[in-house]
């Protein structure tokens, strides 16, 4: 599959990883549904890339409102061939808190977003992805599971955000050799620590504590890194089934 050729809905599109990925596709060529809850950056997002560009409001938690949001994108496009799975929240939370134990529902809801929140994509647009005609390859699309180097080093406080990163990680190999049958891959992204929205947020000290972790380079990640990786893996068939680390050599410390 070639990157020009390209349609893709991106969850989470409306900032930070997710919405570099969409830049990026319309970028070389290609277009992008921006699926979000944030409907007034979303929306703002998808005008500011132009004409290949959609924004459709989508809770992921939702099964009707993703399966809706899917075949809504697939028609503005023409299309449906890559699903970049961007939707998530940090989470970050310890078992025994100040405050008392973690409440149940608070890991449920992380569960719910990060975790039921991909699978319920990955479902919905496989579900189209599967009447595609095929590529020379046989290939009609491509699943990607954004996981986190989390998934293999949660630190303190990240319980129920590594569970459900761990979780991404651990469906990718099951989903691909299910769809292998369509020509349908899937794999996941472990980014490290990346310039997104949230380190914004944080102090400049910070931003340069977590710099100094990383091997190198040695600074943070930035969005366009994850946003070509995701197009190098749309353009190379034999990368299936597996989680690749984008993370500067990092590995994560307790705290």
């Amino acid at each position: 599959m070639k990157i020009q050729d390209a349609r893709a809905v991106v969850t989470g599109g409306a900032s930070g990883l997710g919405h570099a990925v969409a830049r990026h596709l319309v970028s070389l060529g290609g277009k992008a549904a921006i699926l979000d809850v944030q409907e007034g950056p979303g929306r703002a997002a998808a005008a500011a890339l132009g004409a290949g560009t959609t924004f459709v409001r989508c809770d992921v938690t939702s099964e009707a409102e993703v399966t809706s949001a899917m075949e809504a994108a697939q028609s503005h496009m023409g299309g449906l061939n890559l699903l970049v799975n961007c939707a998530g929240v940090v989470g970050a939370g310890r078992v025994l808190g100040k405050n008392g134990p973690m409440a149940g529902d608070f890991f449920t809801k992380v569960v719910h977003i990060n975790l039921i929140g991909t699978f319920l994509c990955d479902k919905a647009a496989a579900a189209l992805m599967q009447h595609n005609a095929p590529s020379e390859d046989g290939e009609r699309g491509l699943l990607v599971h954004t996981s986190s180097v989390a998934a293999f080093e949660g630190q303190i406080g990240q319980a129920a955000y590594s569970a459900t990163k761990a979780g991404l990680a651990g469906m990718t190999l099951p989903i691909a050799r299910e769809l292998a049958r369509f020509g349908i891959r899937c794999i996941s992204i472990a980014p490290g620590i990346f310039h997104t929205p949230m380190v914004d947020s944080m102090s400049a000290e910070l931003q340069a504590s977590l710099a100094s972790q990383i091997p190198f380079p040695k600074r943070l990640g930035k969005p366009e890194e994850f946003a070509r990786l995701v197009a190098a893996a749309f353009e190379i068939p034999m990368l299936n089934g597996e989680t690749i680390r984008i993370d500067g050599a990092v590995r994560m410390q307790p705290q």
